[in-house]
C-alpha cells in the first residue's frame, strides 16, 4: 500500500472546505487540512503532488453505461454533429471512408466484415431524414452495414447486413432500411456477434476512456439484447480487483423474472450482480418512436409508440427480486410506460407489502415524464432514479427533438429535476453511453441549464447527484463513497479549471449560500462558452487509474 500526498490546491470537502491538502493512505483518506500541515507529513508520504491550484473532489460516477456498445462506439465510426457529421452527404461519405478501410483490411468474420456506426440524428441535419438502404449500398459497395440512430433504439442497414440477418421477416423491418422492434434486436444481436478478443479490447477501451474523465464508478446495464451474460460475467471480473487499474464496476442485468426463482437463478449466474434491473424496456425512445405515449406522437398522427411490459409483468418482477432479496427496476420513457409502471408498482406493493417493496430500493431510468401521482408513488415506495441530464441539453427545449416529437407544450414539465430533488428522490446522473456522451462534466452544466428555469438545480446539487448519488442509487453509499472525509474510501480525481466558484440557480430555495465566507466547497465554473475542467489525475480505492501528473 502507498500514500500520495496532494498539495497547493482546493479540496472540495464539506468536512473542511477551506483545506488545501489532502493525504490518500492505502485506499482511504488519512487527512484533510492546511498546507502549513501538509508540509510535516511530506518526508513521509511516498508521493507529493503539488496541485498548483488544482481541484481535488469526488470522483464521478456514471450510472447509466452500456460498455460493450462505448468501447464498439470508441472505436467504430461516429455519425453525430460532434463528430463533423453535419447533414445527410457527410453520412454517406464517412460511411464510403469507412467501407473503403474495412474492404482495404479483408473481413475474417466475428463483425470484422461489418461497418458499425453510431450517433446519426435525421432531425440534426437539413434532410431532415435517415439515409435509405439504397443510399448506404451505393456509398459502401454491397458491404454490410449497421448504422444505429443516436438513441440505440433504432438502425438503418445495408442490403448485405439486412439479407444476413433475414431482417425482411420480422416486425420492425421497413423496406428504407430503417429497423426498429423485432428487427432492430436481431440487427443488434447480430452486429454484437464478435470474436472474444475483440469484445475485451471494447470492454478495455470503454473503461481507458472512462478513468480518463474522472469517473471511478459506472453501473453497467447488461441486458440480453445489448450484451451476454458472459459478457458481464468479464467485466465485472476485469474490474473487481482496485489494483487492476481499471474504474469500478457496477453491475446491473436486464432480465425479466417471473418467480423469485429466476431471480435467484440469475444472481447464481452473474456473481456480483447490484441487481435485476437497467434496460427491461417497458417501452422505447422518443426519437425511434417507440416511447409509449398518452397522446398520439404529432409527427406521426395516431401512433402511440409502443408499450413492451404492463403492470403485470412490473408488479411480477418486482416481487420476484425483492424475495430474492436484490434491487430492480425498468427503462422507462414516455408518460404511458410510466403510468403503466406506476399501477405495476402499486400491484407490487400489494401482494409483498410496502415495506418490502421499499427496501428493495427499485430505480427507474430515464424517466423524462414524472406527473403528480408518479412522484408520490416514487416517494411513498421508495424508488430511486438514473437521470441523464444530457438528453434534456441534446433534445428538450422548445426547438429541440422532443418538440418535434411532441408539441411544444407537451415538453413543458419533461425531466423535472428541480421538483425531484425538492421532493426528496434519490437522483443519480448517467450519460446511457454511447448514446451520449461520457461527459460528467457536460451533465452537470446540462441540469443547470434545464430549458424551463424552474428545474434547474445548483452546480453542486448536480455534482452531488453525479457523484455520491451514483452510490446511494446502488446501495452502498454507507462506507462515504462519493465524500471527500477521513476514513472515506479514496475515489477521487484532480481537475484543472479556469476558475472555481460556488454557481447557484434563481431558485429561492437554494440551502446554500455562494458567499466565500459561508464555506460551500468550491467547484469549476461551467457554462457554455467556457473550456470544461481537465482530468489531470483520477483514483479509484488509492489507486492511480489515470494520471497526467509527471
Amino acid at each position: 500500500m502507498s500514500s500520495i500526498l496532494y498539495r497547493g490546491g482546493v479540496i472540495h470537502s464539506a468536512a473542511d472546505p477551506f483545506a488545501e491538502a489532502l493525504l490518500v493512505d492505502g485506499s482511504v483518506i488519512a487527512w484533510i487540512g492546511a498546507n502549513d500541515t501538509a508540509d510535516g507529513l511530506a518526508a513521509r508520504a511516498d508521493r507529493v503532488i503539488d496541485l498548483d491550484g488544482a481541484l481535488v473532489a469526488p470522483g464521478f460516477v456514471d450510472a447509466h453505461v452500456h460498455l460493450l456498445e462505448t468501447g464498439l462506439a470508441l472505436t467504430g465510426l461516429d455519425l453525430s454533429v460532434e463528430a463533423g457529421v453535419r447533414d445527410l452527404p457527410g453520412a454517406l461519405a464517412a460511411l464510403r471512408a469507412a467501407a473503403q478501410a474495412v474492404s482495404g483490411h479483408g473481413g475474417s468474420g466475428h463483425g470484422e466484415d461489418l461497418v458499425q456506426a453510431y450517433g446519426w440524428d435525421e432531425l440534426a441535419w437539413p434532410e431532415r431524414r435517415p439515409p435509405t438502404r439504397q443510399e448506404i449500398d451505393d456509398a459502401v459497395g454491397g458491404l454490410a452495414v449497421y448504422a444505429a440512430r443516436a438513441d440505440g433504439h433504432s438502425a438503418v442497414v445495408s442490403t448485405a447486413f439486412a439479407t444476413r440477418c433475414r431482417l425482411a421477416e420480422l416486425p420492425g423491418w421497413d423496406d428504407s432500411g430503417w429497423v426498429t422492434l423485432d428487427a432492430h434486436d436481431a440487427a443488434r444481436t447480430t452486429a454484437r456477434d464478435l470474436a472474444p478478443a475483440a469484445r475485451t479490447a471494447a470492454y478495455h477501451a470503454a473503461l481507458r476512456r472512462v478513468a480518463e474523465l474522472g469517473i471511478v464508478s459506472v453501473h453497467e446495464q447488461s441486458a440480453p439484447h445489448l450484451d451476454t451474460r458472459a459478457g458481464l460475467r468479464e467485466i465485472l471480473a476485469l474490474s473487481a480487483d482496485p489494483t487492476a487499474g481499471l474504474p469500478h464496476v457496477v453491475g446491473y442485468r436486464g432480465e425479466l423474472c417471473t418467480e423469485p426463482d429466476d431471480a435467484r437463478a440469475l444472481l447464481a449466474a452473474i456473481p456480483g450482480l447490484a441487481g435485476i434491473a437497467g434496460d427491461i424496456n417497458i417501452d422505447g425512445s422518443l426519437g425511434s418512436r417507440t416511447a409509449a405515449l398518452r397522446s398520439p406522437y404529432l409527427d406521426a398522427p395516431g401512433h402511440h409508440g409502443t408499450l413492451y411490459l404492463t403492470a403485470d409483468y412490473v408488479a411480477d418482477h418486482l416481487s420476484a427480486v425483492a424475495a430474492a432479496g436484490t434491487q430492480g427496476g425498468f427503462h422507462i420513457i414516455g408518460d404511458r410506460a410510466m403510468d403503466e409502471f406506476v399501477a405495476g408498482l402499486t400491484l407490487a406493493a400489494e401482494r409483498i407489502g410496502e415495506s418490502a417493496l421499499r427496501a428493495a430500493h427499485n430505480r427507474v431510468e430515464h424517466a423524462l415524464f414524472v406527473d403528480a401521482a408518479a412522484l408520490q408513488a416514487l416517494l411513498v415506495l421508495g424508488v430511486r432514479l438514473s437521470l441523464q441530464p444530457a438528453f434534456e441539453a441534446r433534445w428538450g427545449g422548445p426547438d429541440g427533438l422532443y418538440a418535434a416529437r411532441l408539441g411544444p407544450t407537451r415538453v413543458e414539465g419533461m425531466s423535472p429535476f428541480a421538483d425531484l430533488l425538492g421532493a426528496g428522490v434519490p437522483l443519480g446522473f448517467g450519460s446511457d453511453s454511447p448514446i451520449t456522451p461520457l461527459n460528467p462534466w457536460a451533465a452537470v452544466l446540462a441540469a443547470m441549464s434545464h430549458h424551463d428555469p424552474d428545474q434547474r438545480i445548483s452546480a453542486r446539487a448536480a455534482f452531488r447527484a453525479h457523484t455520491r448519488g451514483g452510490w446511494r442509487l446502488a446501495g452502498i453509499d454507507g462506507t462515504g463513497a462519493g465524500e471527500l472525509r477521513v476514513g472515506a474510501p479514496a475515489h477521487l480525481a484532480v481537475w484543472r479549471a479556469s476558475y472555481l466558484t460556488v454557481q447557484s440557480t434563481a431558485r429561492a430555495s437554494n440551502p446554500w449560500s455562494t458567499d466565500a465566507r459561508a464555506g460551500t466547497p468550491l467547484l469549476p465554473e461551467l457554462g457554455a462558452e467556457l473550456p470544461m475542467p481537465e482530468c489531470r489525475q483520477t483514483l479509484r480505492d488509492g489507486n492511480v487509474i489515470f494520471d497526467t501528473f509527471d
